[in-house]
Parts: structure tokens; sequence; C-alpha cells
């Protein structure tokens, strides 16, 4: 047995951590959990009390949120390099664009897909500002390219692409040039072709 294991559900934001668990080449274990009273089981708010996947144990170690789980795995296994060296200049890049994508552009897309109107003149009281001034920081993030953290592709590209996929295919984030060929560059990483195929592998299952 793994002492990684992997509660999720194909549905959910799960997928993110799956992909990133599949980057870094550990054995691990998937528990999948289906939305509703497994998820609010007391044996499952015991690992996380918010009652929603993902969450992640390794031994002993608790952690849930998408973003954290991919800063965790990439920090305690950097034999996957999808962290950028200590001294490295991309470093800052790698947690100021995880971040960023965790907390401004996830708060944008939410805003937007609910119909959740700044009032004028309060965008300072809100962390994204707007959604278009989120949106074109990330797409100035990507002009270098490849990644955003030029050359090397790291942990940050495994929560912000998922983020844009999913959000291009919801119609919540547009469709822009950019953003198009950098998930398409992401989805052709033997890992995030794993990770999919194990989620809708179980969804199939789940149909049946």
């Amino acid at each position: 047995m793994s002492d990684l294991v992997l509660y999720t559900n194909p549905q959910s934001r799960g997928r993110i951590a799956h992909w990133m668990l599949e980057e870094i080449g550990q054995p691990y274990q998937t528990v999948w959990l289906e939305f509703g009273p497994a998820m609010k089981s007391a044996e499952y708010l015991a690992i996380n009390p918010m009652g929603k996947v993902p969450a992640l144990r390794h031994g002993s170690a608790l952690v849930t949120e998408a973003a954290a789980i991919c800063a965790y795995l990439a920090d305690r296994f950097p034999a996957s390099m999808l962290i950028p060296e200590l001294a490295s200049p991309a470093r800052a890049a790698y947690f100021r664009w995880l971040f960023f994508a965790a907390g401004p552009l996830e708060l944008a897309v939410t805003a937007r897909a609910l119909d959740w109107q700044v009032p004028e003149g309060k965008s300072g009281f809100v962390g994204f500002g707007s959604y278009r001034q989120a949106i074109d920081a990330l797409e100035q993030a990507l002009s270098p390219g490849p990644y955003l953290c030029g050359e090397q592709f790291t942990a940050a590209d495994v929560y912000a692409g998922s983020q844009l996929g999913w959000g291009m295919t919801f119609g919540t984030i547009d469709r822009r040039p950019r953003f198009e060929a950098y998930v398409g560059r992401l989805n052709e990483r033997p890992a995030a072709r794993q990770a999919n195929l194990l989620n809708e592998e179980r969804l199939k299952d789940a149909g049946r």
C-alpha cells in the first residue's frame, strides 16, 4: 500500500491533484468518493472538515485544497522538478502565479459565472480587481512562454492550466489563442493524459 492516498471525485477539482500525482511519478492510492453522504460522513470529515474533495493523505500528513496539494507534492518530491530551484528567479514566478490562479483568478471566474457584480468604485475591495484585469494579467504572464516559469514546467502550470482548461470548456474564461495553445501543450503531457483517462474510466464505471 502506498503512503500517498488521494480522496477525490472525477467531477471535481480532484482532477488537478490527480494530474499532479501522475506528474511526480510516485505510487499512490485513489479513494473515490461520491458527492453527498460519503463526503459528509464522520470518517471523511475527520480528513477534511469542509466535506469536499480533493484531500491528500501522505503518511500522517493531511493536505486539502488543490493548489496546496500541488505545492506540497512539488516541494516534497523535488526530483520531479515541478518547482524551480531555491536560488532561481523562476521560483518567485512559481509562487506568484500558483497563488494568483488559486486566488484572484478563481474568484474572478466564479464571480463572472454567478453574475456577481462588483459595485462601481469598489474593485479595490476584492482581490481580483475585475475579471478583465485578472485574465489580462495571466495572459501577460504566459507571453514569454512556453510555461509560467519560462522553459520549466511546474506545479503552477498544473493548477493554472487546469483552471484555464475548465474555464474555456464551460465558457467562463475567454478562448484566447495564447490560452488555447498553452492548454493544448499541457494536455499532451503523458501525466495529464493518464490522469484524464483514469477519471473518465471512473465516470464510465459509475454510469453503468
